[in-house]
């Protein structure tokens, strides 16, 4: 019996959040077919992963194989499943001051290593998916807007942050970290047009049939972005002598 694995690990701000509220919402449907784990249900494996990608401690490492074991021995070896968060390649350039993703070849190497030492022989895929740069930017510092306290223009972060949205580099560099893993990674230019968005390609890959994703219905689009009008507003916020905690009221009043 193979026991296999998908693993949609990043990126941030590629329609990850629209894959795992299909893939959330349809749990039950695809019970039979794959096993779907969800931030949710590995905060430990995702905590871990983001705290190595700021500290770069072979203790956090350690912490990073640990938690990723108890994930694998929660799960059913007889059926398919399919893990999906954005933070198993760490937290989003621009937090704790991180430049780019350079953490996740590491993290995904470290994944890998704890899940064959307690499977046989699993059959591993690690899935990423990708966007062009500007438009990534673009959606990375609007995130970075409502949720930090980010007080550069949008300009001046796309420039700062140039070199983090090179995405297909650190898919490369995932490849050379698991040599013997398959890796994929779809554009979500090339994905984002289907009727389920990414959620689709990572069904497929868990061999789930057919017929059956064709009755899945779509999903309003999550994590919608902010017109210049409102973008002005919150930054307007960022940089006032207001409080975090009256910035963070006054955010989730907003519309």
């Amino acid at each position: 019996m193979t026991q296999r694995l998908i693993v949609h690990a990043g990126f941030h701000k590629t329609g990850t959040t629209s894959a795992q509220r299909t893939l959330d919402r349809y749990r039950k449907q695809l019970a039979p077919h794959v096993q779907v784990v969800l931030r949710k249900d590995m905060k430990g494996l995702c905590e871990a992963a983001r705290r190595y990608s700021v500290s770069r401690d072979p203790v956090d490492l350690g912490f990073v194989k640990y938690e990723a074991a108890l994930v694998l021995e929660g799960l059913d070896p007889a059926q398919p499943a399919l893990l999906s968060s954005e933070d198993l390649s760490g937290h989003m350039p621009g937090r704790r001051k991180l430049r780019s993703y350079d953490a996740a070849p590491t993290i995904a190497a470290a994944m890998v290593d704890a899940w064959r030492q307690l499977w046989r022989e699993p059959e591993i895929t690690l899935t990423y998916s990708t966007r062009a740069p500007q438009p990534w930017l673009a959606s990375c510092y609007i995130q970075h807007l409502r949720a930090t306290r980010i007080t550069m223009s949008a300009g001046d972060y796309a420039q700062a942050y140039e070199n983090s949205a090179n995405l297909s580099d650190i898919v490369s560099r995932v490849r050379d970290a698991c040599p013997t893993v398959r890796i994929v990674s779809n554009a979500l230019e090339d994905i984002g047009t289907d009727p389920l968005g990414p959620a689709h390609i990572l069904l497929k890959q868990a061999n789930v049939p057919t017929d059956l994703i064709a009755r899945l219905s779509p999903l309003p689009r999550a994590n919608e972005g902010l017109s210049p009008e409102q973008q002005a507003t919150y930054l307007a916020l960022n940089r006032s002598d207001l409080t975090n905690a009256e910035v963070s009221q006054r955010k989730k009043a907003l519309p």
